[in-house]
């Protein structure tokens, strides 16, 4: 993630130091969560954490695959739809609302939690599950529609994401995911 440690430091307002070993810093706060704390973590949702952990590594072991023959548009788009369903729609419900209600306030974990939970991201969460998305003309990111609150009678806004803040929605979604799992599993 240190590759990312601007917007880490601007965004989620995480110290420079801690950027470069986020992944360890999320593992580490888990790790030490309460018992308790872990248990209603495991049973938020009917499957079970070594499942959910399963899925991300056969996920990763997917893009690896196709990372090797992402030149054909058809694989592009097809890695862009299942990326984003995995980190934003499967790891938001499954992992990072039920973690964050755990975490330490002011920890980096609750941060990124926080972050992939709220708008934009919680809007781009909830475009891609109502099949409210499209591509920009030139492929430079993905425009996308969905209500800026949880009343179901607001219009829908229009948002974009260029690829490169997608990237590292992506990024942040997975190291959190991981790092949590691996913890709880």
């Amino acid at each position: 993630m240190e590759v990312w440690s601007e917007k880490l430091m601007t965004e989620l307002k995480i110290s420079k130091e801690d950027t470069s070993k986020l992944a360890t810093i999320i593992a580490s706060e888990v790790r030490w969560l309460p018992v308790e704390a872990k248990s209603e973590i495991k049973e938020a949702t009917p499957v079970g954490i070594k499942h959910r952990y399963d899925e991300l590594i056969a996920f990763q072991s997917w893009m690896d695959i196709v990372n090797n023959a992402a030149s054909h548009p058809a694989v592009i788009r097809a890695q862009v739809i299942t990326q984003n369903y995995i980190c934003f729609v499967y790891l938001s419900e499954s992992c990072f609302n039920v973690l964050r209600k755990h975490l330490p306030s002011g920890s980096s974990s609750k941060k990124c939690c926080n972050y992939l939970i709220n708008n934009p991201i919680r809007a781009f969460r909830n475009a891609i599950a109502h099949s409210n998305w499209c591509y920009k003309d030139d492929f430079s990111g993905i425009r996308y529609w969905a209500r800026k609150g949880s009343e179901r009678d607001e219009p829908l806004v229009e948002f974009e994401v260029s690829l490169k803040d997608l990237g590292f929605w992506q990024a942040l979604a997975r190291c959190t995911a991981y790092a949590a799992y691996e913890n709880l599993k």
